[in-house]
């Protein structure tokens, strides 16, 4: 596609209206329409979509914020940054997304204990498939709390016929360059149905100035606008992003499952779900074959990645919070097994079967 983002990009360096162009509102409505949600809200990244939706809602010291085990930092320390305090949850085997079981055990847990106030779940649409939203919602629900749905890397996945980054009070996603839907740097997006909440969010990322008055401050915010040259990429990727990628990326994780099944485990996707695969992660017996089969597949010059090493309690910044070893089993099993192949919408048989046919030579079965 570099013909249209050359020449969208060129549009933007022609007017020089970097800050808040035009293209930035007309991406916002397309992607509020394809979402769902009556407002999307842009800003300069996934984390800050984070952090900004807990500020709106007023998250702050005292508060329990729940998050999944096994996901990326910016989940958890986004609540930290507000000064919140995060609950770890254990993730489901299958699926990698958040346990709803073990989310109801820590939220009762957390209300028993009776030292912090639960207010919001942030379920993590890990790897391109939407966490169980059904029954997080009724969780949530059932506690009064708010849900906050991490779609950074699921934006396209579905339930239904409803889109991810549509099932919490409020979503959010990230158009970092390996996520489904990138641009060339970093940038964000928040999604609501609530008019207050996004009058709220946008001047938050605007440091807190009133909508008429940019002298004018209200609250303490920050600076956290996309960029008018990243809303141009974006609006050059969207309808092939919307009617081809999430097709085609469909298509060669369906042809990785079905000649990798009966090889290792390969991922789970629910009856009724749309996966938009940010990642296609396979689980190896152990450590030690997940890490041989990692060099074998470098040593053949394909590329893979371990998503993710570490649990959240096992980082450094989190451990001193004083979590246990022990206490999230299925985050602890999974960091060893877990290995990332190639995939991208573009990807073709050829190369497909390529790697297929390593991991396979590499495992001592039968080539195809």
């Amino acid at each position: 596609m570099k013909h249209e983002i050359d020449k969208s990009i060129a549009e933007v360096v022609s007017s020089s209206n970097f800050i808040l162009g035009p293209q930035v509102s007309e991406l916002e409505g397309k992607l509020a329409e394809y979402v769902g949600m009556k407002h999307c809200i842009s800003c300069a990244s996934g984390t800050d979509a984070l952090v900004l939706s807990l500020m709106g809602w007023g998250i702050g010291k005292g508060d329990a914020v729940f998050v999944p085990d096994f996901t990326y930092i910016a989940s958890a320390s986004s609540a930290m940054l507000c000064g919140a305090t995060i609950v770890l949850v254990d993730v489901e085997e299958k699926t990698f997304n958040i346990d709803p079981v073990a989310l109801e055990k820590a939220i009762t847990k957390t209300v028993e204990n009776g030292k912090l106030n639960p207010k919001v779940i942030i379920p993590v649409d890990l790897f391109g498939l939407p966490a169980d939203h059904v029954s997080i919602r009724k969780i949530a629900d059932r506690y009064s709390l708010k849900v906050l749905e991490d779609g950074a890397q699921g934006f396209g996945g579905m339930i239904g016929d409803r889109r991810a980054c549509s099932f919490g009070d409020v979503g959010i996603t990230s158009f970092f360059p390996a996520k489904p839907f990138g641009c060339y740097g970093d940038g964000g997006a928040i999604f609501t149905n609530d008019d207050e909440f996004s009058d709220t969010i946008r001047s938050l990322r605007a440091n807190g100035h009133v909508k008429d008055d940019k002298y004018d401050n209200v609250v303490v915010g920050f600076n956290s606008r996309l960029d008018t040259l990243q809303a141009a990429v974006l609006l050059a990727k969207f309808d092939n992003f919307k009617y081809k990628e999430i097709i085609d990326v469909n298509k060669v994780a369906a042809y990785y499952t079905k000649f990798l099944k009966d090889v290792v485990i390969t991922p789970t996707i629910p009856e009724g779900y749309l996966s938009s695969w940010a990642q296609y992660t396979i689980l190896l017996k152990n450590e030690v074959e997940r890490n041989g089969l990692k060099e074998y597949l470098a040593s053949k010059d394909i590329p893979s990645m371990v998503y993710y090493p570490k649990g959240i309690h096992q980082q450094t910044v989190i451990k001193k919070a004083g979590f246990n070893v022990g206490e999230y089993p299925n985050t602890e099993k999974l960091i060893q097994r877990c290995l990332s192949l190639p995939l991208y919408p573009y990807m073709t048989e050829e190369e497909v079967f390529c790697v297929i046919k390593v991991v396979k030579e590499y495992l001592k079965f039968e080539e195809i």
